[in-house]
Order: C-alpha cells, then sequence, then structure tokens
C-alpha cells in the first residue's frame, strides 16, 4: 500500500497541455502517481475545496500539501525524487529562466494561435472561459482578432520552431543531450498542443524533421504509472494527513512579509479569478506557501511560485 504522507495525486483532465507537461516529469522520473480527473471547465468544487479557490490546471497534492502551478509541481517533483534528475546539466538556473518564456510568452501566444484558428466553431462556453484567462476582459474582441491575425501567430510560432530544430539538427536525443530534461517537458507541451488542437498542426510541425523526431523520443518517455482515483479520496487524503511544508521566511524579503500574516495569492493577471487567502508559512524567492483551515479539510498547506502570481498582504 502507498504512504499516504508521500503519494503523488494529481489533479487535471486529459486534454490540458499543461498537465501534459507534468506527466512528462512524471515519466522522466518513472513516478507512480493518483490521477483525479477535474472538469475541463468550473465550477470545480472539489478542486477549490483542496486549494481555496484556484482553480487551474494542473494542481498536485502531497497528502495535505497542495502544489499549484507547474512551477511549483516541477520544484517539488525534482526535490522529493532527486534520481534520475530533471536537471541533467549544470544550467539549472538557465532552465528555469527559459520555463518563465516557454510557460509564459511562448504558451499564451500558442492558446491565442490554437484559440483563433477554430474560430466560431469553439464551443461558447468554452470560448468564455479560456478567453477571459488568456485574451483579458475584452475576450471576444480578442478572439476575433487572433482569427484574423492566424497567419501572423503562424509566423510567429515558426521562428521558435526552427531554433528547436538547429538544436537537435546534431542528433541529440533531447534538448540537452542523451537524457530527457525539464526543459523537453516544457518545450513537448506546445508541441503536443499544436499537434492535437490545431487542424493544420501536424502539415505546420512536418517541416521541422529533428523537432519531429524529438517529439517522438520524449513521447516515448511516457507518463510513469497512474492510476485512478476519486476526488472524495483525495479530499479524504487531505483531511487525514498534517501538511509537512517547512515554517520561515527567506531574508531580503522585498514584501516584508512573515510567517503567520494573513495574505492573498493570485495569478499576476486580470483573469477574473479568485484569489487564495490564508496565512504565511513559508516564503523564499520562489515559493510562497499559505496556511488553510477549513472544516472541511482541516490544515492544509497550498504551494504558489513567487514568479508570476501576486501577494497581497489582507
Amino acid at each position: 500500500m502507498s504512504d499516504p504522507v508521500s503519494e503523488i495525486i494529481f489533479h487535471a483532465y486529459p486534454q490540458s497541455p499543461v498537465a501534459e507537461k507534468v506527466r512528462i516529469a512524471f515519466g522522466i522520473k518513472g513516478l507512480a502517481w493518483r490521477n483525479v480527473e477535474i472538469p475541463r471547465l468550473p465550477p470545480k468544487p472539489m478542486l477549490t475545496t483542496l486549494t481555496g479557490g484556484y482553480r487551474r490546471t494542473p494542481v498536485m497534492q502531497i497528502g495535505a500539501d497542495i502544489y499549484c502551478d507547474s512551477q511549483c509541481i516541477i520544484r517539488e517533483l525534482e526535490r522529493r525524487f532527486p534520481s534520475p534528475t530533471l536537471m541533467p546539466t549544470d544550467d539549472q538556473g538557465l532552465m528555469w529562466c527559459l520555463s518563465r518564456w516557454t510557460d509564459g510568452a511562448l504558451f499564451d501566444q500558442t492558446v491565442r494561435h490554437v484559440l483563433g484558428s477554430v474560430g466560431d466553431q469553439l464551443d461558447k462556453d468554452f470560448a468564455a472561459d479560456r478567453g477571459r484567462l488568456y485574451l483579458g476582459e475584452d475576450w471576444a474582441e480578442g478572439l476575433k482578432k487572433a482569427n484574423a491575425d492566424l497567419p501572423h501567430l503562424v509566423a510567429q510560432m515558426r521562428a521558435p520552431l526552427s531554433w528547436l530544430n538547429d538544436q537537435l539538427s546534431d542528433g541529440r536525443a533531447f534538448l540537452l543531450g542523451a537524457e530527457p530534461a525539464a526543459i523537453d517537458a516544457q518545450f513537448y507541451h506546445v508541441v503536443w498542443f499544436l499537434r492535437g488542437r490545431w487542424a493544420d498542426g501536424p502539415s505546420f510541425l512536418s517541416e521541422f524533421t529533428h523537432l519531429v523526431r524529438w517529439e517522438g523520443n520524449v513521447q516515448a518517455v511516457g507518463h510513469g504509472t497512474p492510476s485512478a482515483m476519486f476526488p472524495e479520496d483525495a479530499i479524504a487524503r487531505a483531511r487525514e494527513t498534517e501538511p509537512l511544508a517547512q515554517a520561515g521566511v527567506a531574508a531580503n524579503e522585498p514584501q516584508g512579509l512573515e510567517v503567520g500574516m494573513p495574505v492573498t495569492v493570485m495569478p499576476d493577471v486580470n483573469g477574473g479569478e479568485q484569489p487564495v487567502a490564508g496565512k504565511v508559512r513559508f516564503a523564499n524567492a520562489e515559493t510562497i506557501v499559505i496556511e488553510r483551515t477549513t472544516d472541511e479539510l482541516g490544515t492544509v498547506c497550498v504551494h504558489f511560485p513567487r514568479s508570476g502570481y501576486r501577494i497581497d498582504v489582507t
């Protein structure tokens, strides 16, 4: 039987490209994990019960510690399961810096690309939800613009894929060499999204022969060993365990955060999302952990990245 304190519980849905990034990370590390399938669209009551309102995909749970955003998830996987590593070279800092582009501007561009290619055929509820997240309050006009700008968006995507193709032109199996790394998962989820959700994706990608070979190598890494779990059981797991997050605030804290201080945390974009409220448990340059106590869960700790998230003292 798995240890309830250390078993990985992954809250996601199959079509999520960001979840695919993490699933590849599970595969690189050869991990077993429990899969809780969540709805593609809000409301997501079981998920937001755990997170305190955060509704994005994916979320990882280990006991009563809840990890939001793939930045936090990948960092925690590397900390808990260091071998095989997601950082096989000495370029860890550069990989994290590059990931802010793959997960930020490049992914946002890919979303506009995919949404724009579908145009009026996009499901209205899905369009309203994802449009609000990625295109802002005036998402309907943004969607029309993305559709009209599709040739431009294709041109913008062609450049980075050409760079990746060049990187792989010496025959290497993965972007950094013979072993897969976090950066492979971080680029792969964009390519996976383009191929699977854009009708012209396969023909477009066929230009990049080295990239297509690499894509097959990453796909062959697999997803580790998943097994299904009911969301009610995941909530029970959080209630039956205690969070293991350390307490403290690192030196040079720019926002004056202190342990026990009440704060809210939310993505640093105007996506119309609910902030998560709690008390500071831990903070450093990379991570903010807030502690929440509810009747349904008891005490849980919710982990967020600092990069890309806004913290407000309440």
